[in-house]
């Protein structure tokens, strides 16, 4: 399987915010404060707050930094401004982050810590969708369901380690640990109905669409579903992993809205919203690289590669990973290398389990020095190759099934493909940006997605992103979003 290569692949090697906005809610021009109230300032002397600003950096770190863009942020702090107001404390302050990732999701921290991701903004379609999300994140603080949940796990612990010492292994034993999870998981489902009650209610208080929570979840499900389809990829920092999800809970929320009234009441803010998110970065950071159909390009590093025809590429946190067909994988990440030692002694430093070491040849790859080897570990082959470019010792690893005849061919089309990039080429290099167009007569939803570069499932993409259902049509003068590099 495809996932066991992975692991294997992995395996093998041993490796040594934006501060909250000032705003008028009400005018589509806003403009930071001079003195802002920060969340920080707000809640000095609260345990709440240095909880958050203790986990921060982690967050922060997990999700690829912060996305530091002036437009976003105002429209962010927009929309969470209006909410406040209508909010279970309207004192409460709130530290507002855009976190520089593709994953959709939003959260929170005890102490007013709110995050959204970009990848959640390019998503919705209109600011009350984004307002639902917000709302619900924001009820989780107001009722400090982070505390509460801090206090519930460490009950759970100590039980469980009661439980451990009192009964060893005996059923008994994981009886009492297994109730103590459930119980925590009961708690949790009922934290998330309680912050579904309540971020509906601030949405129709605050004049948004109040059926704009059931819509979102059903564009939520609609991302997973989509991101499902690919076997390599991660799901694990979206919403959906950190929050249940049921067609009982859209059921739920359309329960709720409908104390303020039929669909089609409330505003959805689409305009404002759309105009905020025209430019929005999206899919991978400029800082991670691009992946371009079976092209792997990093404008930072200044390197590129090719993998065969057939072969997906991931792009992770800590590696690049192919997967292809007859269970062939790829993974390519780099090191800092200050001691410019040989690449045979690097080769053979200890970092591969399972290393031939008189398979280790020398050799040059488009005029970088390179080396090669291969190693075998349980029931998969591997062939390395690393490249020295400057101070970066840049890896390959390639996996197949023991004995497969692909193995060498596909690591010679991956390590012959590795070159450094020129300066034109860099700079012809543009990320991927949402951008909204406007449809004309003629226009058809394949047509629109035509218009899409850089990317695959154009069709499917165009129609999750812009939340078209099967059988729907676009009409002349409709807005809609595309992802191109111009």
């Amino acid at each position: 399987m495809l996932r066991v290569a992975i692991a294997v692949l992995g395996g093998v090697l041993l490796l040594s915010g934006c501060q909250t906005l000032g705003v008028d809610v009400y005018q589509p021009t806003v403009s930071p404060s001079a003195t802002p109230q920060t969340a920080e300032k707000a809640g000095a002397s609260d345990p709440r707050t240095r909880i958050g600003a203790n986990e921060h950096p982690r967050i922060i770190q997990s999700y690829g930094g912060e996305f530091r863009d002036a437009k976003t942020e105002r429209l962010v702090a927009r929309i969470v401004g209006a909410l406040t107001l209508v909010s279970e404390n309207p004192q409460q302050a709130y530290r507002i982050t855009v976190l520089n990732s593709p994953a959709v999701n939003a959260f929170a921290l005890p102490g007013g810590y709110l995050y959204v991701t970009r990848g959640l903004l390019a998503l919705a379609n209109d600011a009350s969708e984004v307002a639902a999300v917000l709302s619900h994140e924001m009820a989780h603080v107001t009722a400090n369901h982070g505390l509460e949940r801090q206090r519930r796990e460490k009950e759970v612990e100590i039980a469980g380690q009661v439980a451990e010492e009192l009964f060893a292994n005996s059923i008994a034993g994981r009886q009492v640990a297994a109730r103590g999870k459930l119980t925590l998981a009961a708690f949790s489902r009922n934290q998330e109905l309680q912050a579904d009650v309540i971020g509906v209610r601030m949405l129709g208080q605050a004049g948004y669409d109040p059926y704009a929570a059931a819509r979102f979840l059903e564009s939520m499900n609609a991302n997973q579903r989509f991101g499902a389809i690919d076997p390599g990829a991660d799901a694990s920092l979206d919403f959906l992993a950190s929050h249940p999800n049921a067609p009982q809970r859209i059921d739920l929320a359309k329960g709720h809205a409908r104390a303020f009234g039929p669909e089609g009441v409330g505003d959805r803010g689409q305009g404002f919203y759309l105009d905020g998110i025209d430019g929005l970065l999206f899919g991978d950071s400029p800082n991670e690289g691009y992946v371009r159909g079976t092209e792997f390009l990093h404008p930072v590093l200044g390197v590129r590669f090719t993998v065969p025809s057939g072969f997906k590429i991931d792009n992770n946190a800590d590696a690049v990973v192919a997967t292809g067909p007859r269970e062939l994988a790829i993974r390519f990440d780099g090191v800092t290398d200050n001691g410019r030692r040989s690449l045979s002694d690097y080769m053979a430093s200890g970092w591969v389990t399972g290393l031939d070491a008189s398979s280790i040849r020398t050799t040059s790859i488009n005029g970088l020095p390179a080396a090669t080897a291969r190693a075998s570990a349980d029931e998969w082959d591997f062939d390395i190759t690393v490249i020295r470019l400057k101070d970066r010792i840049y890896r390959f690893l390639t996996a197949a099934p023991r004995n497969s005849a692909d193995l060498g061919a596909t690591a010679s089309v991956v390590r012959s493909s590795f070159k450094q990039m020129s300066a034109s080429e860099i700079n012809a290099l543009q990320p991927l940006r949402i951008r909204i167009v406007t449809s004309a007569q003629g226009d058809t939803i394949a047509s629109m997605a035509g218009r899409m570069r850089g990317v695959e499932r154009k069709v499917e993409l165009f129609r999750l992103l812009n939340a078209l259902t099967p059988g729907a049509v676009l009409t002349p003068g409709q807005r809609v979003k595309i992802v191109t590099d111009r």
